[in-house]
């Protein structure tokens, strides 16, 4: 009894999340990786704000199904790795 189905309210999901860059650097990073610091990169220069949700790094770089868990494992590698920080809304 009392047992509730469903994530915490403590926890956010992966698209309530805002990645922020760091440092601009691709050194031995794969592909993937590669095109969400670029994206970072250009949406900093562009509109002067260094923070991007997911989500729209999923919608920008075409990242649909099964792609997704790809992405967050990059995002997670470069977070590993200092270049970008991974922050709750």
């Amino acid at each position: 009894m009392g047992e509730s189905r469903g994530k915490k309210s403590s926890e956010k999901t992966p698209i309530q999340t805002i990645v922020v860059l760091n440092r601009n650097t691709t050194w031995r990073c794969g592909k993937l990786e590669k095109s969400i610091v670029k994206h970072l990169y250009k949406r900093h220069k562009t509109f002067g704000r260094p923070g991007v949700s997911i989500n729209d790094i999923m919608l920008n770089l075409d990242i649909t199904g099964e792609k997704t868990d790809n992405c967050l494992d990059a995002l997670r590698r470069l977070e590993k790795r200092n270049i970008v920080t991974i922050m709750p809304l």
